[in-house]
């Protein structure tokens, strides 16, 4: 919805508040606070959020009813029942009420790969044709989707450019809607490699050369230098070819092992988390013995892969939905989004099947630590809660599966002020009609999306 001058400069003014809780959830610890008395010190106006279930740490059984106190964008108390404002401390005057009794509430769902700049089946030929600004453009919209649909917390894996710094930076400063984003920025890739320009003749490949680019582990510590410097918050790595890289060299290890090492000890010398787009065994493998702190897609991991995440305490983030939206059959596939892709990324496509649902369903089993992320971009922006569906598909519990969406993807982040609903952490909370405890598909359902104490969607806003 367009929002007046007026609305966006009493927004900013909130957000002005509420800035330290968009810092936090990019990296900036902040002590939780202790559970106090008075549960809103007097200058703060304070909210009470009444909830007909309150899920306010997935993974323990909901308060029901239950009962939050929020002030500055942030919780200040949890309660069963539905105490008043006098019982809560809080004068009557002045204390807002948002009443959500028949709706069952928990903390925004989180997003590990999300690529906020790209949309399904587009053409690389538009990153020739079109400017920074446009894009910029686009992943505003796909930001407001996808927090609309409960996505409070994103992070972004790979764009071109600048649009997604300066689209997480205007989010954060109160311009525009969206969640907050944790943003990679362009991807460290070998030449040629998935996050390479690939495709046109060489003087246009020279002309529009990919910052991420190295050879070399020298080469390579100076790439991670460079991506902090231009402002990523998290380092993303394609340590093996991709499905949608119009290039013919597969999916199999690209960086070398000693390449690996240097980018991981160069992110985490400069406080980074360090993550690897893998498809192939031997490159998840490498990756994962050079330290890397998550695996993004994991496609043709076995089970040998999969106990070496364990051995490491690495996080799997399976990106599963979008195989569902590409097709995860041939004939699927060929009536799909992605039909008429260039040959050398149909036939990476039609080698996929159901092989990515196959690689989580047994990585559940073993116990590998799973956290939500969807490559949305590949799938569509704000369709991101269908991961849910898939994780119970697949044979988690639905509480399992929120889980992943929620304090465990804070924790493979680093998040620590997100993920659940606790005094002292950001006040990011969703509402659904249905109870995704007894059918997941509630959360394609959501109805109503608070920020930083802020109102995006619902009755309320």
């Amino acid at each position: 919805m367009y929002q007046t001058p007026k609305d966006l400069q009493a927004r900013a003014l909130v957000l002005a508040r509420a800035a330290f809780c968009c810092a936090a959830a990019l990296g900036c610890a902040k002590p939780a606070l202790a559970q106090e008395t008075t549960v809103a010190p007097a200058t703060a106006v304070a909210t009470i959020v009444y909830a007909g279930q309150l899920l306010a740490v997935p993974g323990r059984p909901p308060l029901v009813p239950g009962t939050l106190v929020l002030a500055d964008g942030t919780v200040r108390a949890v309660r069963a029942g539905r105490p008043s404002a006098t019982e809560l401390g809080l004068p009557v005057e002045g204390t807002k009420t948002i009443d959500l009794s028949s709706s069952f509430v928990m903390p925004g769902f989180i997003d590990l790969h999300v690529h906020l700049t790209m949309s399904p089946g587009e053409r690389q030929i538009e990153f020739v044709t079109k400017p920074d600004a446009y894009f910029a453009l686009v992943a505003a919209d796909a930001a407001r989707r996808t927090l609309e649909a409960g996505f409070t917390t994103v992070r972004d894996l790979g764009s071109r450019g600048y649009s997604v710094f300066a689209l997480r930076d205007a989010i954060r400063d109160g311009l525009v809607p969206g969640p907050k984003i944790v943003a990679a920025g362009a991807a460290i890739t070998p030449s040629g490699g998935h996050a390479d320009i690939n495709g046109y003749r060489e003087e246009i490949r020279r002309a529009l050369p990919s910052p991420g680019v190295c050879n070399g582990p020298d080469d390579c510590r100076r790439a991670v230098r460079e991506a902090v410097q231009r402002g990523s918050d998290v380092i993303k790595v394609t340590a093996t070819g991709g499905v949608l890289s119009n290039v013919n060299a597969g999916t199999g290890q690209q960086f070398t092992d000693e390449e690996l090492r240097a980018i991981a000890d160069t992110a985490h010398a400069l406080g980074r988390k360090v993550t690897a787009h893998a498809h192939a065994k031997a490159g998840i493998e490498a990756a994962l013995r050079a330290g890397f702190d998550s695996i993004e897609h994991s496609m043709w991991a076995d089970e040998g892969t999969l106990r070496l995440f364990l051995k490491t305490g690495a996080w799997l983030i399976p990106t599963v939905y979008p195989i569902t939206y590409v097709g995860d059959t041939r004939e699927k596939l060929l009536r799909g989004p992605y039909r008429n892709a260039p040959p050398a990324v149909l036939d990476k496509l039609l080698g996929l099947g159901r092989q990515p649902k196959d690689m989580t369903r047994l990585a559940h089993q073993l116990g590998v630590k799973i956290a939500l992320g969807t490559d949305s971009g590949v799938s569509p922006n704000g369709e991101n809660a269908n991961e849910f569906v898939e994780y119970v598909n697949i044979g988690m519990t639905p509480m399992q599966a929120l889980v992943a969406g929620t304090v465990d993807a804070a924790r493979a982040g680093g998040f620590e002020q997100v993920g659940s609903l606790e005094p002292g952490k950001a006040a990011d909370l969703v509402a659904m009609q249905g109870n995704p405890l007894d059918d997941i598909r509630a959360v394609l359902g959501v109805h109503f999306v608070m920020r930083d104490g802020i109102v995006f969607k619902g009755e309320a806003r």
